[in-house]
């Protein structure tokens, strides 16, 4: 017999860490390779873990609730076999047991994923090329002006002693807030360098019959990327009313066939991307990414879509490589992502790599909305629901008034790298996409 340490699995780019969410078996229990045998939950999707090898749970060293670091021992099994460790199978990584899970693509541009030596701004000296940030812990630094003394001075507490979010918001808390200036500088740059923080939040009263519910940890997940977002990005939102009679009328025409034939429904979302694939063509400054002074311009167009949970939380998974997906392609993907986010089963490749999202807040009913923008992305698309209304139609013979299908659009991007006219202009492509709308597309 020998022993086995079960490591939590690699689960994509940018994934570190992951919590416990419970063991699907005990101690004492056999399993066999490929098995299930502990539910994770990361700060993208839950996922199940399998054993690449088979043997018996000796003891398990991370129990419900408790954080275990990529590559960190999770649980000792007992297997058949030689009498050491080096002579069990190696570990395998989450990619490879998963057969369904798609190998996350590597990123065209990896500027975002290099040491901070790379760091567009010039305190940072090549000395701290052992450093190593993520892209949202490199956003906090630069929007606080944190010097490379003071970042050597934290302790992180991720993997390898990197530096995680907490470490570096529990930095900036106790820090302070305006340092002292040089007594040659003058008012005006004294005033520039300090940093306005918001007052404090007033305290809540609790009535009697007030129900408290504690946030969930997906919640807590989504109200921290918000609150980054809108301190991260200036954001501006434009609209736009949209005919989209032709949409409508050719959906219509086709969807009872295109069920009938491929067994899942034709929704309006697959000409949605379809008409933002052809927007971001036109206007590829709108995907982009923001390091520092620099602004990453991205060669794969790859579209969020943002997904109500049944829970009521939030979701967004990405269709990959959506200008080269056909329109059935896209249909095909949309269905199998949503399926898949909404019973759970989507995977960290599965939300990674979005570089600009789509949210469908005409699904309940709304006409439009100001959606906030995923970081590090620049942009979102907000679409409302479709109504019938009285419009003005310019005919040869004149001005007719006739009853069409229009839907609001807005979006919102980030005023850092886009300004009014490229927001308006790319939208106005996506309403024109949409208005042209050809009845004879195939499917």
């Amino acid at each position: 017999m020998a022993e086995y340490k079960l490591l939590l699995p690699s689960m994509g780019e940018g994934v570190m860490e992951a919590t416990i969410i419970t063991w699907l078996f005990n101690e004492g229990d056999a399993i066999k390779e490929d098995d299930s045998i502990v539910e994770i939950a990361t700060d993208k999707v839950d996922s199940d873990v399998p054993t690449p090898v088979s043997g018996k749970i000796v003891k398990i060293l991370k129990q419900k609730d408790e954080v275990a670091k990529i590559g960190e021992a999770i649980a000792i099994l007992e297997t058949e076999g030689g009498s050491s460790n080096s002579e069990t199978p190696e570990p395998r990584s989450y990619e490879e047991v998963k057969d369904q899970i798609v190998q996350p693509e590597p990123e065209v541009v990896k500027t975002l994923e290099q040491p901070l030596s790379n760091h567009s701004d010039s305190s940072f000296s090549n000395q701290s090329s052992d450093l190593y940030l993520s892209p949202l812990v490199k956003s906090i630094v630069q929007q606080e002006n944190i010097s490379e003394t003071e970042l050597k001075s934290i302790k992180g507490s991720g993997l390898e002693g990197r530096i995680t979010k907490e470490d570096i918001l529990g930095f900036v808390k106790n820090r302070g807030v305006i340092q002292s200036a040089p007594a040659q500088q003058s008012v005006a740059q004294q005033v520039s360098e300090v940093k306005l923080q918001p007052a404090p939040a007033q305290p809540i009263i609790v009535n009697d019959g007030d129900e408290i519910i504690q946030m969930d940890r997906v919640r807590k997940i989504i109200a921290d990327a918000m609150v980054n977002s809108k301190h991260t990005s200036p954001h501006v939102t434009s609209f736009i009313e949209t005919d989209v009679t032709n949409v409508v009328t050719w959906r219509n025409n086709n969807k009872n066939s295109y069920q009938k034939r491929e067994g899942e429904k034709l929704t309006f979302m697959p000409i949605f991307i379809r008409a933002v694939v052809k927007a971001i063509q036109d206007f590829p400054m709108i995907n982009v990414s923001v390091d520092g002074d620099k602004i990453i311009k991205k060669k794969n167009i790859n579209i969020g879509m943002a997904t109500a949970l049944p829970d009521g939380n939030l979701i967004v998974p990405v269709i990959k490589n959506a200008d080269q997906l056909s329109l059935s392609g896209l249909a095909k993907a949309i269905n199998d992502l949503a399926y898949r986010a909404r019973n759970k089963k989507l995977t960290p490749a599965d939300t990674q790599g979005a570089t600009y999202t789509i949210s469908n807040v005409g699904t309940f009913g709304n006409l439009m909305g100001t959606p906030i923008i995923p970081q590090p992305q620049v942009a979102i698309l907000a679409v409302g629901a479709i109504v019938k209304k009285p419009a003005v139609i310019e005919t040869e013979f004149g001005d007719v008034i006739a009853i069409r299908q229009k839907m609001f659009m807005s979006h919102s991007y980030d005023h850092r790298v886009v300004d009014g006219s490229l927001g308006g202009m790319f939208l106005k492509h996506v309403n024109d996409y949409l208005e042209n709308w050809d009845l004879n597309t195939e499917i």
